[in-house]
Formats: structure tokens, sequence, C-alpha cells
């Protein structure tokens, strides 16, 4: 399998919005209930943390394929994530972005 592309179930009665992402409008950093997310790797039989040590991406790759099924569902859709996507594709149109680690900037 590779480990760069895994199939992850969304469980049962979990919803997107109880991610409750949240943009602090001064700094733009992003919040959710990281709860979700462990009760998702726990499901999924991964590590609690996975989606936690791995680089942005994963976590980003995750949530946006939970939004789309979500959307594609009849979902409300979530001012945040659209947010996010919108930045996703300007940077991708200018040659993508820079992300640094935490504490490394």
């Amino acid at each position: 399998m590779d480990p760069r592309h895994i199939a992850i179930g969304i469980p049962e009665g979990l919803k997107f919005s109880d991610l409750k992402l949240a943009r602090d409008p001064a700094t733009g950093d992003v919040s959710f209930d990281v709860a979700v997310i462990e009760r998702i790797c726990e499901a999924n039989g991964l590590p609690s943390d996975y989606f936690m040590i791995r680089p942005e991406d994963a976590l980003s790759g995750l949530l946006t394929s939970w939004y789309r099924a979500h959307i594609a569902g009849g979902g409300e859709p979530d001012a945040v994530q659209e947010d996010l996507i919108a930045e996703a594709r300007e940077e991708d149109a200018h040659g993508g972005g820079l992300s640094y680690q935490p504490g490394s900037a």
C-alpha cells in the first residue's frame, strides 16, 4: 500500500461541522476539534496522532476530501474550509506557497 494514499472512512454519525473549524481573524491560524481527527484515526485502525505527526498536507487532504464528500451529499458549506480551498487554489495558481514546520519560520 502506498503510504501517501490510504483509504479513510468517516465514522457513522460524524459530521464535518463536528470539526468546529475556526480561524483567528488576526493571525489567520486555523483551529479545530482534534478529538474528531483522533476518532477518525481510531475508527480506521490508525494511531490517534496519525495526521498530527505528518506534514500538514496529510491533514489538509483528509479535510478537503471529507469536505467534498460532505458537500456532494448535500451538506452545508463551511466558510473556513471554503476559504482554505480558495487559498490553496490561489497558491497553486502562483506556483505554490510556503509552509514551515511550527517554530521554524
